[in-house]
């Protein structure tokens, strides 16, 4: 499957998750499992627009946008990572008011045996979407993924908390993990907020990355006849840049220098899927210089 079709598989699973949650809630009065089920209607919203936002990155270039729409993954984090933030205020102010005024919890049983068929769920969608995530450098489908193994651990965490209710009698133990839900939601969107803002704002390619585009150049420089230098790299959603100069010798035809920067260009793609290349020609004796970047010599 490709990514679209990984974040419709994940509304459809938020929807039932959503019935399985709700349903564990109404069956046990618990705010721990309603805090639960708020959470997954966070994963629907979230999965809708990180579909959308796929279907906009993966448009061709056009005349406003010649590098393409790229970018438009990073708004699903950010926009996902707000909306967590939202659900962990509604769950903090439900069970600030159940901390006050304890109820009962009913049929705990069924109601977590619903719980964790929802758990299942989506930690098998989470693995699946990860992995996918990272074959294809979906920043949507990577922060949908890590959303849903919160839930996981979250749900975990509820029934445990639950469990703990019902062996002890400690009604108060409900509202409190909640809260304790909540901040741990709150953590994993302000991570999404500080990744999408970070994307935006041209962050380099992973070091793992840049080692093989170094690699790559080290092969074809030689001490007195090529080298390369002001070696930058940025990344837009799946789409990976690299730009630099390329030195050679001022005798040189054209011809040549541009041969061997297609033969340079097509092994940084080769070795770096998604890397799209831009190499300025220059002669060895030409510098030069940008105030604003660090120089990177191979």
């Amino acid at each position: 499957m490709g990514v679209s079709a990984y974040l419709k598989l994940s509304i459809v699973v938020a929807l039932v998750t959503i019935a399985l949650k709700t349903g564990a809630w109404w069956l046990t009065s618990s705010v721990g499992l309603l805090s639960d089920a708020m959470e997954s209607v966070v994963n629907l919203a979230g999965a809708m627009f990180a579909l959308a936002m796929v279907i906009i990155a993966a448009r061709p270039p056009d005349e406003d946008h010649p590098f393409g729409h790229h970018k438009a993954e990073y708004f699903s984090s950010g926009f996902e990572g707000t909306l967590i933030f939202a659900a962990a205020l509604a769950i903090i102010w439900a069970a600030v008011g159940r901390l006050l005024a304890p109820q009962p919890l009913e049929r705990l049983g069924l109601g977590l045996a619903l719980s964790v068929l929802s758990s299942v769920l989506n930690g098998v969608l989470a693995w699946g979407m990860l992995k996918k995530a990272r074959e294809h450098r979906s920043v949507a489908l990577e922060a949908d993924a890590r959303h849903l193994f919160t839930d996981v651990w979250t749900s975990a965490g509820v029934v445990i908390g639950l469990l703990a209710v019902a062996a002890t009698g400690w009604l108060w133990l409900d509202p409190l993990l909640a809260i304790a839900v909540a901040a741990n939601v709150a953590r994993e969107g302000w991570s999404l907020v500080r990744r999408s803002a970070d994307g935006l704002m041209d962050r380099a390619v992973e070091p793992a990355v840049q080692q093989q585009i170094d690699a790559v150049l080290a092969g074809f420089a030689h001490p007195t006849t090529l080298r390369f230098d002001h070696v930058s790299t940025r990344r837009a959603g799946q789409r990976l840049f690299v730009d630099l100069h390329m030195h050679m010798p001022p005798g040189w035809t054209l011809q040549r220098a541009a041969a061997l920067r297609s033969s340079v260009e097509q092994a940084l793609m080769a070795e770096v899927p998604g890397l799209r290349a831009t190499i300025q020609l220059l002669p060895m004796d030409v510098e030069a210089h940008f105030d604003d970047q660090a120089e990177r010599v191979l």
